[in-house]
């Protein structure tokens, strides 16, 4: 099957889990915002890899168990809603990369740049400056020494 085929195919499974994820009533899958981030279906769409995202998650153990109860229902209605030759075996996983993102970014917001730092930054943009200084009079010496009369610098 083509590639495109199981991308369009990993989207509507994707669209609908999502929607039905919301009518779930079961408390344990109530837990938090739930975000069907990915789907990944073999190429036989005999089995569905559901990457979900949680914000809020208090249980994960209770959450995955959840979920497989619910799984026969969610491939029931995933049956009703798509027209598939096979409706695939829903497996779930929990996706943690908005999580792991989200840590990266309070990290970097704590790093404190110290004034000496800033200083330092600033020395190497002028010693950057001088370099280009010493540059361009090497490139008038040049001029000079081969008669060019030119007098314009190579370097800018």
């Amino acid at each position: 099957m083509p590639p495109n085929k199981i991308q369009r195919i990993n989207e509507d499974i994707q669209r609908v889990l999502a929607s039905l994820l919301r009518s779930i009533k079961d408390p344990r899958v109530k837990q938090g915002i739930i975000s069907v981030t990915a789907v990944d279906t073999t190429s036989d769409l005999r089995h569905a890899k559901v990457f979900l995202s949680v914000y809020e998650l208090q249980s994960e153990k209770e959450f995955m168990k959840g979920l497989k109860s619910a799984s026969g229902f969610l491939r029931h209605e995933l049956g009703q809603s798509l027209t598939l030759r096979y409706t695939p075996e829903l497996h779930f996983e929990l996706d943690r990369s908005i999580e792991r993102g989200a840590r990266i970014n309070t990290l970097l917001n704590t790093l404190d740049i110290q004034e000496g730092d800033a200083d330092s930054a600033g020395n190497a943009v002028n010693d950057t400056d001088g370099a280009v200084d010493a540059a361009n009079a090497e490139c008038r010496m040049q001029n000079a020494e081969s008669g060019d009369g030119s007098g314009e610098d190579r370097l800018q």
